[in-house]
């Protein structure tokens, strides 16, 4: 799995989650990841592309360059 490495929109990636009504904890067991790994993940801003594209269309995310590759 390549990662995703650039400037990460955390911020936006985190208002995506709220904004479909979800948890961390309900992405995570989307993901198949832990809680915590996802905690950690969005802290670091590192996403695997796997990752990244489960996140887009779990979350319905218009534009997802903007907030896996920053500005």
């Amino acid at each position: 799995v390549t990662e995703v490495k650039k400037e990460m929109d955390t911020n936006a990636l985190r208002g995506a989650i709220v904004a479909k009504g979800m948890t961390q904890k309900e992405v995570a067991e989307h993901l198949g990841i832990a809680p915590k790994t996802l905690t950690l993940k969005l802290k670091r801003g590192v996403f695997g592309t796997d990752e990244a594209r489960k996140l887009t269309v779990l979350l319905d995310i218009k534009s997802p360059s903007q907030i896996f590759f920053g500005n």
